[in-house]
């Protein structure tokens, strides 16, 4: 093709030339996976949109992140390897005249859209574009949105119901949110792809990156503690501090990996039950292995999660796991507690009871490595592109 296109354009007068270009652009596009996002900030869903792009270019697509808004703490990451497409949408009634301009302006083969509102807002603005849309959520949409009031959930309920419709496949990260996107929709379970997370093999880290992660702790190996998340209301952290300041087992510490709106809220608690010596507030790190290395023991207090990325990352690393048994996704991943401990939610005395007995116990980690290869990117990028009609 590229032979045959130069030859003509040689011979060809101006008029022929600018065809040409232009329909060598579309045809390029036809080939373009578009992964529209709110934006990349540092969070899992973002994490994870940038690992299937690069799993999607290493078999040869092109790929471009389209963002309502072009910010976040991956940002640069995603620009270094991909065009990145800012719609500048301030607010999401914005979205879908700008998607729609984009959509017939690049002509991408297929548009993967991630996270409510945009799943129900990309197959709208598709129609007749010759675009398809792939929708998937991350979330337990049913519960994220709970305390929003009736007025919220009867539009979360219609707009799900009618963009779920609208969109060519429909994939929930885990089996729950699956379960949980035919609910809100009304739609039979059976219409709906299960596609678990991809989560990279453990990236081999070097000592300056060891020694930089070990600087943080205080403590010897054989007490150290760590979860990695967004400081935020559904991931409990204040569960994870209680339930630390009941530990039996002398010599922890806790580190917690990430930022958010809670933060000062999490470090008044920690003064409060007496622990806060021993509670490490690390900030945002955008590759945590070496943490995960450093520490003998990954717990997950949250009150409910879509996947839970970081229960994997954590099983890639060798490091044991305990987590609360919410919904949807550390049950399918621990194999209802075969590779970790589960906890029920909010209780703090059996989470500090579980988090003992972890850290007294052996574990195989050559065991729980080899469950977390279960989640390598290969396997989900595959899935994904049967769901893009591209294999």
């Amino acid at each position: 093709m590229e032979l045959t296109l130069r030859a003509l354009l040689i011979k060809s007068n101006d008029a022929y030339f600018f065809y040409f270009v232009f329909w060598l652009g579309v045809m390029k596009a036809s080939n373009t996976i578009a992964l529209l996002t709110p934006d990349l900030r540092g969070g899992g869903v973002e994490r994870i949109r940038l690992t299937l792009a690069k799993e999607f270019r290493s078999l040869g697509y092109d790929v471009e992140f389209v963002l309502a808004q072009a910010r976040g703490d991956l940002l640069e990451e995603a620009k270094r390897d991909f065009p990145v497409v800012d719609l500048a949408c301030n607010r999401m009634r914005s979205v879908p005249v700008a998607l729609r301009r984009y959509l017939r302006t690049r002509k991408p083969a297929v548009l993967c859209s991630a996270m409510w509102p945009l799943t129900a807002i990309a197959p709208l603005a598709a129609l007749n574009t010759g675009t398809r849309v792939v929708v998937s959520e991350h979330g337990i949409l049913s519960a994220q949105y709970r305390s929003w009031g009736s007025t919220h959930r009867l539009g979360l309920r219609s707009s799900t119901a009618a963009g779920y419709r609208m969109a060519h496949e429909r994939v929930g990260v885990s089996s729950g949110v699956a379960r949980d996107m035919a609910k809100l929709s009304g739609m039979p379970v059976n219409r709906f792809r299960v596609i678990n997370n991809p989560i990279p093999p453990s990236a081999a880290t070097t000592p300056d990156e060891l020694a930089k992660a070990s600087a943080f702790w205080s403590v010897p190996k054989g007490g150290r503690i760590i979860t990695v998340g967004t400081l935020k209301k559904v991931k409990n952290h204040e569960l994870l501090l209680r339930a630390f300041s009941m530990m039996a087992t002398a010599g922890t510490e806790v580190l917690l990996l990430g930022d958010g709106e809670l933060r000062s809220e999490l470090q008044e608690l920690s003064n409060q039950l007496g622990v806060a010596d021993r509670v490490i507030f690390a900030g945002f790190h955008s590759d945590p292995t070496a943490f995960y290395q450093t520490a003998d023991l990954f717990v997950l207090s949250s009150d409910f999660e879509g996947f839970g990325n970081v229960i994997v990352e954590s099983l890639a690393s060798g490091t044991p796991v305990v987590s609360t048994n919410c919904p949807a996704g550390p049950a399918e991943i621990l194999e209802d507690g075969r590779w970790g401990e589960l906890t029920p939610v909010g209780d703090a005395p059996a989470l500090a009871a579980a988090m003992d007995a972890s850290l007294a116990r052996q574990h195989d980690e050559e065991a729980l490595r080899k469950r977390a290869r279960d989640f390598l990117p290969s396997f989900a990028a595959n899935h994904y592109l049967d769901a893009f009609g591209l294999l």
